[in-house]
């Protein structure tokens, strides 16, 4: 499988949630990451409160580009990202990737 970051997202309709060993092996790539029964979720905290909305205002544009779109619970310094692909009730290839690519604007590769 190519690299997460190297995916998009598909269209949600009609999506499955993946198998437990698939979602296991996508989780391994991202550390930190919990799933926590159908969400992925991460806490990232910064030293303010600038740092904390350009943060949120990048993976809103990303979640835009990507059509899909993380629940986000936004405090001074740090933010709580939860993926989910509701329409599916569960996890799938699309919240990995995304992710993925809220890891990488971490690290200034997104």
């Amino acid at each position: 499988m190519k690299h997460l970051l190297e995916l998009s997202c598909e269209a949600q309709h009609g999506m499955s949630p993946l198998a437990p060993s698939t979602r296991e092996q996508l989780h391994s790539h991202l550390p930190g990451w919990q799933i926590e029964g159908i969400e992925l979720s991460k806490w990232f905290h910064f030293g303010n409160y600038h740092e904390t909305m350009a943060f949120v205002n990048a993976l809103a544009w990303i979640a835009h580009r990507e059509d899909h779109h993380p629940d986000l619970s936004v405090h001074y310094n740090r933010v709580h990202v939860r993926f989910s692909t509701h329409d599916a009730g569960g996890l799938t290839l699309n919240d990995f990737i995304c992710a993925a690519k809220a890891e990488a604007l971490m690290a200034g590769r997104a």
